[in-house]
């Protein structure tokens, strides 16, 4: 049983809880939300950022990588006095400047196939930020298999994209809501999509995603809004303009377990 919300907790979220979309009972959702990240990288770091400020309960980050030089020009949770330090050290660090009221689990691993059922034990909502097909593939299986929602952005250039999967469960016409698989059946051929490092991002846009993927978050947690179950929204940076795919579940497609 989570405490309830502290006169200094209802003071700092005092904006959500006058929403009547949030109110009292949703801040209190959030408290008690456990929310796992995968990478505190360009997305992860806004993402971590704002849940910490928006009051989620228990944040845990997957990471295994160093701050580099390089990674500062889009991962603001870092600095330039932790160059060489783990990012989960430095991400600790930030939250804690942040926000007192969050606790932080910071796991220095990679969410594999292998992994993912022992990393996600005892968390309800997976939000990846990673970087490669490996993990995101991983963690739509493991989000389906442990029946959480999966929170899912990506990054190049001047481009984004992101998506809520809930493959677990069904819409209103009974079908069940479509996954990972549905959307990209394949991962492409090594080479094809190049890394950040080889072809570029602009900063900036890592904040653009990562901050529509925190507010999945909170939608999701508080059942606010429509989260972008079945949907990708496609944001282009450079002509400023967002656009919404819809997309279902494929024909022969399964729930995995």
């Amino acid at each position: 049983m989570t405490d309830p919300l502290s006169p200094e907790e209802i003071d700092r979220y005092r904006r959500h809880i006058v929403l009547a979309e949030i109110g009292g009972a949703g801040q209190q959702k959030l408290k008690q939300a456990h929310v796992l990240i995968v990478g505190a990288g360009g997305l992860g770091a806004p993402v971590i950022q704002y849940l910490a400020a928006a009051g989620i309960g228990h944040i845990g980050v997957l990471d295994d990588d160093t701050v580099s030089l390089s990674n500062l020009q889009r991962q603001v949770i870092h600095d330039t006095a932790g160059l060489g330090t783990p990012k989960i050290a430095s991400a600790e660090a930030a939250v804690a400047r942040l926000n007192p009221h969050v606790a932080f689990t910071g796991i220095a691993e990679r969410l594999t196939a292998g992994t993912a059922a022992r990393l996600l034990a005892g968390y309800d909502l997976l939000v990846d930020g990673s970087d490669n097909f490996d993990t995101r593939y991983a963690s739509a299986d493991a989000a389906e298999a442990a029946r959480i929602p999966l929170v899912t952005g990506a990054v190049g250039r001047f481009d984004g994209s992101l998506t809520v999967l809930k493959p677990y469960e069904a819409g209103p016409d009974g079908t069940l809501h479509p996954g990972y698989r549905d959307l990209f059946p394949t991962a492409p051929p090594p080479g094809v999509v190049p890394a950040c490092a080889e072809a570029g991002i602009v900063g900036a846009l890592t904040g653009v995603v990562g901050t529509l993927m925190a507010m999945e978050v909170i939608k999701l947690v508080t059942g606010a809004g429509d989260p972008l179950v079945g949907r990708l929204l496609l944001y282009d940076g450079l002509a400023a303009r967002f656009e919404t795919l819809k997309y279902r579940r494929r024909k022969g497609s399964s729930v995995r377990s």
